[in-house]
């Protein structure tokens, strides 16, 4: 008789219709799929239902990882992979998790590497290859309380890296992209700030100038072609948005204190 350890698959999602099949697809092999939906007006419920997953809602909003504390929590098996709508599992991976469940359960989380897409090249350099993320685990561990780039709690054990892919669709639209990196900037500064974080003017552009080299020279992101030239530009406009929205929040509570000064 199989000792293999059951897989609960575990998503958060809004408004993927588009792209929630084929990641699905991906993992229509696990012994349980939920997804937590936060108001989706596209059918992304019902498609998630058709696919055999279980569908919860919330249409409260706390953050990305308060939510994916709660998706976690509707799961049923001892084993948790978390992924995204824009993820696909590849058939390497799949073998590699697997090899896992048949192991005897043990204390261990492991690291998935992730190939990213950007306007039309899966990325080989510029930090987003192999882009390791820790998203199998057993499911006493869960994700902390960040807002954006939550991360699993460890608590120190340690992270194995597993072989294979997992497909990350990053930028298929650049529009759409460029506006989830706003958002995710402003919901940064505002962490930081109420963590009591500072930016003064001259570090706005100390980060801004250092993001770009280092994705550009220091990840080789020119050895991407065009992609890694435009991805490094990107990488600064995103550290320049964050940086100014944090720089402009203590800006205005010093205004404040001052009496508008």
């Amino acid at each position: 008789m199989s000792s293999r350890q059951p897989l609960s698959v575990v998503l958060i999602a809004r408004d993927a219709a588009d792209l929630l099949p084929e990641c699905l697809e991906s993992v229509s092999w696990a012994d349980e799929i939920i997804l937590l939906d936060s108001g989706s007006s596209d059918g992304t419920p019902q498609i998630a239902a058709r696919h055999g997953a279980k569908v919860y809602h919330s249409t409260e909003w706390h953050g990305y990882g308060k939510q994916r504390q709660l998706a976690q929590s509707y799961a049923s098996h001892p084993m948790i992979l978390m992924i995204d709508t824009d993820e696909r599992v590849t058939p390497q991976l799949r073998n590699a998790i697997e090899a896992v469940l048949e192991q005897p359960p043990a204390d261990k989380v492991y690291s998935l590497g992730r190939r990213n897409l950007f306007l039309g090249r899966f990325m080989r350099h510029s930090g987003w290859y192999p882009d390791r993320v820790t998203r199998l685990y057993p499911r006493h561990f869960s994700y902390n309380d960040h807002q954006v780039h939550e991360s699993l709690e460890t608590n120190g054990s340690g992270v194995t890296a597993l072989k294979g892919d997992l497909l990350h669709l990053t930028c298929r639209d650049f529009s759409a992209f460029q506006w989830k990196q706003f958002a995710y900037a402003e919901a940064w500064a505002k962490q930081r700030y109420h963590q009591g974080k500072r930016c003064n003017f001259f570090s706005v552009f100390s980060h801004t100038l250092g993001a770009f080299f280092k994705t550009l020279i220091l990840r080789a992101g020119f050895l991407d072609g065009k992609q890694g030239w435009l991805l490094a530009v990107v990488n600064a406009q995103y550290t320049f948005n964050k940086y100014t929205a944090l720089w402009a929040l203590n800006h205005s509570s010093h205004a404040s204190s001052k009496g508008g000064l």
